[in-house]
């Protein structure tokens, strides 16, 4: 753990098969929950599991509603896919939600779906992409693209006129952004990201990275030395990125919850208590959890009381 971060916890909301006002009411408790600093949503147009039919609220149209009933949370999206949205389109779109919520957001992206060799999960981008219309990319194509959207961001928040951009994945004539964010400079970025090609981005260009590999903490200290030594490279103290992962945590009573949800990461209270105390000990300082099969209508509290609070007495927080 590097000393410039203390351990902060978050929670985070799918918003498949799901309805606003349900949303809503868990990101109001985690408003009152003091042990939770930050809150986010997720970034896919169609739910990946169960029927394609089902409901998706779109992330960053949630987001600043959500920006306006909350006060306390920082909140964002882990991480938004780059592929959705044009870069200068959503920098304008971060600066106004940064708006709305006086200087809370962090601006989490990602390369998003690409043309991956795995069956699966290319499976998984096809259901999503080609329903929009998007056109799939190979992977290289999308992480370069992701390098190109970080720079464009970065100067809509921050150029006072209208300038040009040249790249090789995107050109814009006459790109200004008004009003600017609240925060100086534009919101901190968050970049998730598992490859090394993609771990040189966040090395450029990220203020926090966000490892999807969820309960791997072995995967994890490997990608994390590989961003270290990315960052090194380019002259950057790799401690200026703070560490940080999602885990899903069955909220309910039963004891079978890979099997009620389909994900085989999910783990109970005891579990994601260990986990948590591997993963801050393998240098992680912002963790995410997201509750998953709750039978309880507080599940935040119940993430406080079942997960964090022992965490931070263990810990001496």
């Amino acid at each position: 753990m590097t000393a410039k971060h203390r351990i902060t916890f978050g929670v985070k909301t799918s918003q498949a098969n799901t309805t606003y006002e349900d949303v809503l009411r868990v990101w109001r408790e985690a408003d009152q929950v003091g042990v939770f600093e930050h809150a986010w949503l997720w970034d896919h147009l169609v739910p990946l599991r169960g029927e394609v039919t089902g409901s998706a609220l779109e992330a960053w149209t949630l987001l600043a509603a959500l920006a306006a009933q909350t006060e306390r949370l920082r909140l964002g999206v882990i991480v938004t896919s780059n592929r959705l949205r044009p870069p200068a389109l959503l920098a304008k779109m971060a600066a106004t939600v940064d708006r709305i919520a006086n200087g809370r957001l962090v601006f989490g992206i990602g390369a998003g779906g690409s043309a991956v060799q795995d069956p699966a999960g290319l499976a998984l981008v096809r259901r999503e992409l080609d329903a929009y219309g998007i056109p799939i990319v190979p992977t290289g194509e999308a992480i370069d693209a992701l390098d190109e959207a970080c720079v464009i961001a970065k100067r809509m928040w921050t150029e006072t006129e209208p300038f040009d951009f040249d790249g090789r994945w995107y050109q814009l004539t006459g790109a200004i952004c008004e009003p600017k964010p609240v925060q100086p400079g534009g919101p901190p970025i968050m970049i998730g990201a598992a490859g090394n090609r993609s771990l040189r981005v966040v090395a450029r260009h990220a203020d926090i990275w966000n490892c999807p590999t969820r309960g791997d903490v072995t995967t994890f200290s490997e990608l994390s030395r590989i961003l270290d030594e990315a960052s090194a490279e380019i002259g950057r103290d790799p401690s200026e990125i703070e560490r940080s992962v999602q885990l899903l945590v069955n909220a309910s009573r039963s004891a079978t919850p890979a099997a009620q949800s389909g994900l085989p990461q999910v783990a109970d209270a005891a579990r994601t208590r260990d986990l948590v105390l591997e993963f801050t000990d393998a240098g992680v300082t912002h963790v995410v959890l997201a509750p998953v099969a709750s039978d309880t209508d507080r599940p935040v509290q119940w993430l406080a009381d079942e997960i964090v609070e022992p965490i931070r007495q263990q810990l001496g927080m």
